[in-house]
Formats: structure tokens, C-alpha cells, sequence
């Protein structure tokens, strides 16, 4: 008998275990999604300029690899799209439960107890696919309820209000704040950017496919297979080894550098966007309109540090920058990853109290004490070289490969000496990536811990979750 599963969220991670599940004629699942609408992250980001630096071809299922992308590197409406297109393909919209947000999820010794605005239910397994990039990260910088304008976060874009014109701070400038700075830019009439930290940048080679490209993607047999496989093997050939402080560190560092020299000619404005700490450390920007825009005339970065927000704007240590619009490019509160809901497992643990000093699972995947609980794009999971749909994939397949296991034996953990030695590995892989160089970022705990990535080759990880996962498990005690 199939197990009944309940996924939590309608992103990238949760769509491909519903259509996983559906294609191995399970049908025994739910999925609950907080939201209005699916897509996750992509539906949440719909800022100007919101889009992918991920190649569109790389940046979908293998077994839905979609011949429609119209561009290199896929923007927002279209990566919605197309998780509209496979939900419907593979008829798993029919299972979603829109604007129900789990609250709490319990294990009562047999099965998982879920909790929402309508009651309790119960489910033999429970997969987490809320992502790590759900939840909008605000600065804590006095005086914010003061301001006397419009504010909003980047991930909750305020479309009704017009920015033409406008006078504009953007606070942060990772990658959000590099895709839309030059929309703003081009309408408002002062744009000022705060910058706390500058980031390395390397040029985005995007075009739009012409119609020959897209129709020989389409019907010429195995060449949007090729084109997909040539990506996936530069990104790991040629940029894993820079963030492992390998043979391309160098190129990298170099690339950055000459992009930043040809599209920035003040020499004062260069200083102020080359960082001091090496490539990759925090996650490299990629964007060719972004240092353009930061030239323009109407445009100011502010590197002095922000004193505390005015009802008139942005106060500094060297006075007001007067603005009517502020715009959080802050981020995400990655490292809290299932926050806020309430998840207890075996005796009633806290998996808040567990994770403490930071998130952890086996392969990202399993968390000891918590059986028949599996997460997507989990603690270090996601990468800075690659597509974080190929984990998924690679977590999917884990998964599925467990379901007939615990069907036949009960709830399943992982050991903890398996988990143990998995945090060896883990600490020892860390040891010669780039990530623990002096820089902040949303990698790491508040303590420097880096419990967001993965820090080997996406190969190395098809290997571990592709392999039988029984000796790592036990029965649930």
C-alpha cells in the first residue's frame, strides 16, 4: 500500500516530487501551498528585471526540458511559466491546496501530524519543499516604521506604485538588487544605492534565441540534450574549481576585474565596487547592465553606513539622502530554512531547539529524530556554480527510493552514526572552499557557520543520493 504524503510548497522542489510521485502512479499525496498561486520563489520575485543566471536549458527538469525558452538566461514570467507548464502537463495542480500555510507538523510515534487554518490531518511521510529562499530578510536599522514614503522588499514588489520620477533608495546590492537597479534607474529621477559590501561581477552573456536556434532546439534530434550537457559540464568543470580554490580562482578574479574596468571609468567609483575579499566567498553577481546603470548621472552609491532611517529618507554619518521610495534588496532569511513553522518529532523534540547552532541533515535530505521527514534544497544544498534544480532532482530520487522501504517496515531515521559521519565529511569538504574567506553572506549563520552549501561537485552528490539508502536508515525507535 502507497503511502500517503503531504508536500510542503509549490516551488521547483515541491512540483517535482507531486509529478515524481504522479509518474510512479502514486497518488497519494498532497500538496500544501501557502500561497495563491504555485511557483514558489518564482511567483514571490516579480520585481523589474527579476530573472535566472542559471542558463533557462539547465534551469529545468531533465524530463521536462521544455524547447518554448526564448532567451539564454530565463526571466521571471518565463520560469513561471513554466512551472505552470508541468504542473499541468503532469496533472498534479489538481493535488494542490492553495493558501493553506502548514503552522505545525508532529510525529506521534507512527505518523505526521499537519496543521492548518482548517484543522489537522495525518500522513505517513512528510517532504519539506519550502526552499531556502522563501522568506524576505529586513535590515535592522532604526527608524524604519518612521519613513513617511513607500517602502517595500524586493520579494514583495508594490506594483501599483510608480516609480517614475521617484526618488529612490535601494538598500543591498546582491543579485536582486543588480537585476532591478537598472529598471529603476531608468524611471526615477535620484536613485541612490547603499552599499554595505561591494560584490565580484562577471558579465551575463544573455541574448534572445533567434527563431532558427529555437526551432533547432526543438526538432533537431539530441541538440537541446547537447546544449544542456555542454552547460552543465562548463559550470563544473570551470567554476566549482574556482570556489575550491582551485585552477580557475585566478581566472575568475581576473574576469571580475576587467569587467569592472570596461564598464566603469571613474576611477573613484571602481574603488568603491572592488571588493576586498576573494571570488565566490559571497555569491558572485552575475550582470552586464548593472555597473552601466551605477554610471549613470542620476545615480549615487552610498557606501558610508546607515545611521537609521528619517521620515524623509536615508540618514548617513554624513547627512539625509532624501527619498520618497525605499526598496529592500535585503534578501532572505536562508539559514532558518523550515521557520516558522513548528515541527516536533520523536518525544516531542523541537527541531528549532535541535538546530540551534545551525541547520543540518543527512544529504540534506533526512534529519535524525525526525522519521519519514525528507527535505528539498535543504541544509547544504545549494550551490554557487550550478543549477539547484539537478539537486533537487538528485533529493527527488532519494526520496522515492525510500517510499518502498518504509511501506514495508515503518517510520524510518536516519543513525546517527550516519549522520555523525556525515558531518565529518561535511566540515572536511569545507575546509578548502572559498566560502569560509573573510566576507559576510547569506551562506552562513550569524556564528560563520556555512549551512547553505554544498561544497563538492554536483557528480560527487548524483553518486551519494543515487545510492540504496537503507544502511543509513533505522526503524524509528
Amino acid at each position: 500500500m502507497a503511502p500517503d504524503v503531504a508536500i510542503i510548497g509549490a516551488g521547483f522542489g515541491g512540483l517535482c516530487m507531486a509529478i515524481q510521485l504522479e509518474r510512479a502512479g502514486v497518488g497519494s499525496y498532497t500538496v500544501f501551498e501557502k500561497a495563491d498561486g504555485l511557483g514558489g520563489t518564482w511567483r514571490d520575485n516579480s520585481y523589474p528585471g527579476a530573472g535566472c543566471d542559471i542558463p533557462s536549458h539547465l534551469y529545468s527538469y531533465s524530463f521536462e526540458k521544455y524547447a518554448s525558452w526564448t532567451r539564454r538566461y530565463p526571466e521571471q514570467p518565463e520560469i513561471l511559466g513554466y512551472l505552470e507548464h508541468c504542473a499541468d502537463k503532469y496533472r498534479v495542480r489538481r493535488k494542490i491546496r492553495f493558501g493553506a500555510e502548514v503552522r505545525r507538523a508532529a510525529f506521534d510515534g507512527l505518523k505526521w501530524r499537519l496543521t492548518t487554518a482548517n484543522g489537522t490531518e495525518t500522513f505517513d511521510v512528510l517532504v519539506m519543499g519550502v526552499g531556502q529562499l522563501n522568506r524576505p530578510r529586513l535590515p535592522d536599522i532604526a527608524g524604519m516604521s518612521d519613513f513617511a514614503g513607500v517602502s517595500f522588499h524586493s520579494a514583495r514588489w508594490n506594483h501599483d506604485h510608480d516609480l517614475t520620477g521617484r526618488r529612490v533608495a535601494v538598500i543591498g546590492n546582491g543579485s536582486s538588487a543588480a537585476q532591478l537597479i537598472p529598471r529603476v534607474a531608468e524611471r526615477a529621477e535620484r536613485l541612490y544605492v547603499f552599499q554595505r559590501t561591494p560584490n565580484w561581477v562577471i558579465p551575463k552573456p544573455d541574448a534572445a534565441f533567434s527563431p532558427l536556434t529555437r526551432l533547432a532546439l526543438r526538432y533537431v534530434p539530441g541538440l537541446q540534450r547537447a546544449y544542456r550537457e555542454w552547460t552543465y559540464r562548463y559550470a563544473e568543470g570551470a567554476l566549482y574549481p574556482a570556489l575550491a580554490q582551485g585552477w580557475s580562482a585566478g581566472l575568475l578574479r581576473q574576469r571580475a576585474l576587467r569587467h569592472l574596468h570596461d564598464q566603469v571609468a571613474d576611477p573613484a567609483l571602481r574603488a568603491k565596487l572592488a571588493p576586498g575579499y576573494p571570488p565566490g566567498c559571497k555569491r558572485v553577481v552575475i550582470d552586464s547592465a548593472f555597473y552601466p546603470a551605477l554610471t549613470r548621472h542620476n545615480v549615487e552609491v552610498v557606501t558610508d553606513g546607515i545611521v537609521r532611517i528619517t521620515p524623509k529618507g536615508v540618514q548617513t554619518a554624513d547627512g539625509t539622502c532624501e527619498v520618497d521610495t525605499i526598496v529592500y534588496a535585503t534578501g532572505f532569511r536562508s539559514t532558518e530554512f523550515l521557520a516558522p513553522m513548528e515541527i516536533t518529532g520523536l518525544g516531542g523534540r523541537s527541531l528549532e531547539e535541535q538546530w540551534k547552532d545551525g541547520a543540518e541533515a543527512y544529504l540534506g535530505i533526512s534529519v535524525q529524530n525526525f522519521p519519514n521527514m525528507f527535505l528539498l534544497y535543504g541544509p547544504n544544498t545549494n550551490l554557487g556554480h550550478n543549477s539547484i534544480i539537478f539537486m533537487i532532482e538528485c533529493q527527488v530520487n532519494h526520496v522515492m527510493s525510500c517510499l518502498p522501504y518504509l511501506s514495508a517496515n515503518g517510520p524510518i531515521e536516519v543513525r546517527p552514526e550516519a549522520m555523525a559521519a556525515w558531518r565529518g565529511q561535511l566540515d572536511a569538504a569545507m575546509e578548502r572552499m572559498v566560502w569560509g574567506a573573510g566576507c559576510q553572506s547569506w551562506y552562513k549563520t550569524d556564528q560563520g557557520r556555512v549551512t547553505n552549501n554544498w561544497p563538492g561537485p554536483t557528480t560527487l552528490y548524483r553518486r551519494l543520493t543515487a545510492r540504496p539508502p537503507i544502511p543509513a536508515y533505522r526503524l524509528a525507535e
